[in-house]
């Protein structure tokens, strides 16, 4: 029998989140809190809503390189970036600490810095920021599968609970997203 103590069984809390399902290795700023509610899910449809269709206007206007776009138009894209990652980083100063992620649509395991005194079967609050140049998060609500200490702060296995379809569908395209573009840059190294 385990005690409280043992560490988890890893391979099998990574199996159960991301077994059968697309994830990703990404390190985001990222928040475990205890659950108040429901956490933000319209307000989360819509924030990953509207980074699908920027990233959508952005393939259709010319791919990443922006090739097809007028000089003018790229310039300008090419500063609207820079600006929106200032804010991004000055939001961030005050905001969520970047931490490991490994994230499914079922869950995520996340490293954090700091110890975390949460048990499994309780109900938390991930917030999470899903791009580095909006200062919004997303506030899923979740389930701890396993918390334990590591070597600099402590790891935890959260798996979503109550999630709405529509944030569902979301989240898988905006992981698909993600996905794609680690690919495409392990294939520029």
């Amino acid at each position: 029998m385990r005690s409280a103590d043992d560490p988890p069984d890893v391979d099998a809390l990574d199996a159960r989140l991301f077994g059968d399902s697309l994830s990703c290795d990404v390190d985001l700023p990222v928040a475990v809190e205890p659950a108040v509610g429901r956490g933000r899910q319209a307000q989360a449809v819509a924030l990953l809503s509207g980074l699908a269709q920027i990233e959508d206007l952005r393939k259709d206007d010319g791919g990443e390189e922006h090739g097809d776009l007028p000089l003018l138009a790229q310039r300008m894209d090419a500063k609207l970036d820079l600006i929106l990652g200032l804010i991004g980083r000055l939001a961030r100063v005050h905001e969520l600490p970047e931490q490991p992620v490994r994230w499914s649509r079922v869950g995520l395991r996340v490293g954090l810095d700091a110890p975390v005194d949460v048990a499994a079967g309780e109900r938390v609050i991930a917030r999470l920021q899903p791009a580095d140049w909006l200062p919004d998060h997303l506030e899923l609500p979740a389930e701890v599968l396993a918390s334990h200490p590591a070597a600099h702060g402590s790891r935890v296995w959260l798996a979503f609970v109550d999630l709405r379809p529509d944030l569902v569908e979301a989240l898988d395209r905006h992981l698909f997203r993600l996905h794609r573009r680690q690919v495409a840059e392990q294939r520029r190294r």
